[in-house]
């Protein structure tokens, strides 16, 4: 039986550096790391980092989510939100799984379930929602 030979290339993330800000919505099948500031929404089947510069005003929809920086609005992850010891969120939660680290500050409201087939991450390759 032959092995397959072809060489995985690692997911690239897209990079929003400090210093920048972005008014609109981003939507990717890759991983975005947000170290600048988003007014819009985020939309990727992939990984949403927000380093602790990094701010969004809006809606953060993903696979999985690492947030140091500041949130205000609806963040929704179809597997681990973790909320870092800087992150500051103010809004909703509908996560599987949550991660808080001591100094972590979140006002609003949370959901934890195990996400339907009509979960809102977007397969943005076939326009279709998963």
């Amino acid at each position: 039986m032959a092995k397959n030979t072809i060489p995985e290339t690692p997911q690239s993330a897209n990079l929003i550096q400090a210093g920048t800000s972005i008014i609109g919505n981003i939507e990717s099948n890759g991983n975005i790391r947000i170290d600048g500031n988003l007014k819009g929404t985020i939309n990727t089947g992939g990984k949403v980092i927000l380093g602790t510069s990094g701010s969004v005003e809006g809606d953060i929809i993903c696979f999985n989510a690492d947030i140091e920086g500041n949130v205000k609005g609806t963040i929704k992850v179809k597997e681990l939100l973790t909320l870092k010891s800087m992150a500051l969120v103010t809004g909703e939660i509908f996560t599987d799984k949550l991660a808080i680290e001591p100094g972590a500050r979140f006002t609003g409201t949370c959901r934890m379930e195990n996400p339907s087939p009509d979960y809102p991450v977007s397969d943005v390759s076939n326009g279709k929602e998963e």
